[in-house]
Order: C-alpha cells, then sequence, then structure tokens
C-alpha cells in the first residue's frame, strides 16, 4: 500500500499511516488529509506540527486524553479540549491528526 506524489511512492500501512515517518513532509500531508476528507487550514497545521514536536520529544504519538492536555497546556485552554479538537478531526483528533502528521497510530486507538 501507499500513496503517489509526483512519480514517488510512499509506503503506508493497511491503514494509510506512513511506514517510513522520514519521508513525511507537508505534501505527503495534504495527501493524507485529503484522503481523509480534511480541509487543512493554519489550525490543523497548528496541531500537526504540535504532534510532531511532541514526537521528536518523547517518541510516542500520544493518545487522545494526553493530546488534549498537551495541546491545552502550550495553545490555551480554548484549544486544549475535545470540541475543538473533533471539529478539526471529526473521526478522531489523536488517530486522524497523526496519520495526517505522518506518525505511528497512538497506542490504546482502535
Amino acid at each position: 500500500m501507499g500513496i503517489e506524489i509526483n512519480g514517488k511512492t510512499y509506503e503506508t500501512d493497511e491503514e494509510g499511516y506512513l511506514i517510513n515517518l522520514a519521508e513525511w513532509d507537508e505534501a505527503v500531508a495534504n495527501v493524507i488529509a485529503k484522503t481523509e476528507n480534511v480541509e487543512m487550514t493554519p489550525s490543523h497545521w497548528e496541531v500537526v506540527n504540535f504532534l510532531r514536536e511532541y514526537y521528536d520529544e518523547y517518541q510516542i504519538a500520544p493518545a487522545v486524553r494526553v493530546l488534549t492536555k498537551a495541546i491545552g497546556k502550550q495553545l490555551g485552554p480554548d484549544k486544549g479540549n475535545s470540541k475543538y479538537l473533533y471539529e478539526l478531526f471529526p473521526y478522531g483528533p489523536a488517530k486522524q491528526a497523526c496519520k495526517i502528521a505522518g506518525l505511528p497510530k497512538p497506542t490504546g486507538c482502535v
């Protein structure tokens, strides 16, 4: 399985998560977002970039509760809540945002 961008194939697992995290860039994120029916806005990018920084620091993709708390701490309570995050990523903020961010599926996500 994989996605193709400008003649280059990026390998994904059966759920569409990028296999090689180092291959991620904004073009890959935009293609994945399109397959997820997500129109990327600056608010989406803020969450995606937050997730990538979180992953770089902790080497783990956070589950939704941890994500909500961490975003609230860094970006404020208006963004660190489930309602806001589900508006951006309706199929699950941790699961869907991690996929777009080129990260593995968070532990505990089905």
